[in-house]
C-alpha cells in the first residue's frame, strides 16, 4: 500500500464520518473504526477504506482493531460523547463511567496501542478531538466537562513525552457542532436535542473535518497543538446568540 495510513475511531457518523470521508480525498488510506460495522463499512466501500469493528470501552476490542491495522500514519480519536445533563446533585454514575470509558480510557487504550505503529512511520501525528467543555465548565454538564478536561490533560501530557520523536500532537476542540451527539446525549429525543440549534448555525461535521486535515497536512516540521473552533454566534460553552 503506497498510501499513508490514518486511523479514525467514531468514524460511523458526523465528525468521525466526515474526517474519513477527508483524509481519503487528502490521500489517505483510511482505517475506519467504529461499534456500527454495517455503517461503517458502506462508508469504507465508498472511499476505499478498511472498515474495522471498534468499541474503544472494551480493551480486547481495542486489541482486536489495532491487530488489524498494519501501519499509521495518523490516528485521530473522535469517539466520545457525552450522556445526560444533570446536576452534581442527580449525578447518574453509569453516565459518568460511560463518558469517562469512552473519552478517557478510550483515547488512552487506542493512542497506547497505536503509539509504536506512529514512531515507526517516521511522521506520525495524533489528533484528538476534545470540546470546549474541555477548558470550560457549564452547570448540568460535570459529567461530560471532567471527562474532555481529563482526555485534554491526556493529550498535552503527550506534547512533551513525544519531544524527539517523529510524532505531531493536536488537539481539535470544537464548540456546537450538529451532529447525533446531542441526541445521543439526551437518549433519542429529537426534539430536545433540536432545541440545542436553535436560532443558531451551528458548525457542521465538515467543518471539524476541514480543521483536521488542513492540521495534519501541514509540513513535518509544524506542530498545531490546540485549535479551537465554535460558531460564529457562540462566544463560550453557555454563552451563545439565538436569532
Amino acid at each position: 500500500m503506497n498510501r499513508p495510513i490514518a486511523v479514525v475511531t467514531g468514524a460511523s457518523a458526523g465528525i468521525g464520518e466526515a474526517t474519513a470521508r477527508r483524509l481519503a480525498a487528502e490521500g489517505f488510506h483510511v482505517v475506519l473504526g467504529a461499534r456500527r460495522v454495517d455503517r461503517l463499512k458502506a462508508i469504507a466501500d465508498e472511499i476505499e477504506g478498511t472498515a474495522v469493528e471498534l468499541d474503544v470501552t472494551s480493551a480486547p476490542s481495542v486489541e482486536s482493531f489495532l491487530d488489524a491495522v498494519p501501519a499509521a500514519n495518523v490516528l485521530v480519536n473522535n469517539a466520545g460523547g457525552a450522556r445526560g445533563l444533570t446536576t452534581v446533585a442527580e449525578a447518574d454514575e453509569e453516565h459518568w463511567r460511560w463518558m469517562w470509558e469512552t473519552n478517557v480510557l478510550g483515547t488512552l487504550r487506542v493512542t497506547k496501542g497505536l503509539l509504536p505503529k506512529l514512531i515507526a512511520s517516521g511522521d506520525g501525528h495524533v489528533v484528538t478531538v476534545t470540546s470546549v467543555a474541555a477548558y470550560e465548565a457549564y452547570d448540568n454538564g460535570s459529567g461530560y466537562t471532567s471527562a474532555k478536561h481529563a482526555q485534554s490533560a491526556l493529550h498535552r501530557t503527550l506534547r512533551g513525552e513525544l519531544l524527539g520523536q517523529p510524532v505531531r500532537v493536536t488537539e481539535i476542540l470544537p464548540g456546537m457542532v450538529e451532529t447525533d451527539f446531542s441526541v445521543n446525549r439526551f437518549d433519542g429525543d429529537a426534539d430536545r436535542a433540536a432545541a440545542v440549534y436553535q436560532g443558531v448555525t451551528p458548525l457542521t461535521a465538515d467543518d471539524v473535518a476541514d480543521v483536521i486535515a488542513f492540521a495534519v497536512t501541514r509540513p513535518s516540521h509544524v506542530n498545531l497543538d490546540q485549535i479551537v473552533l465554535k460558531p460564529r454566534a457562540q462566544a463560550s460553552a453557555s454563552r451563545v446568540h439565538r436569532a
